[in-house]
């Protein structure tokens, strides 16, 4: 299992997978404000992704709760 990274090293393009580790799409923008360290999630494949529903970030990889 890959080391966790922080939110900060998203990038655009990243896989994005359900808890079950199903395909849900691919990263499409990072949402939130880097200089205050502040997250609220992710565009994926069009649709919005609050923080809150990400379960683990590894590099290359984002898991949904």
């Amino acid at each position: 299992m890959a080391d966790p990274v922080s939110w900060l090293m998203i990038e655009k393009g990243w896989d994005v997978v359900d808890a079950a580790g199903d395909r849900v799409g691919k990263v499409d923008e990072v949402l939130g404000d880097a200089e205050a360290d502040i997250w609220d999630g992710l565009t994926v494949s069009g649709e919005y992704v609050a923080a809150e529903r990400v379960s683990s970030i590894v590099d290359g990889r984002i898991t949904l709760a």
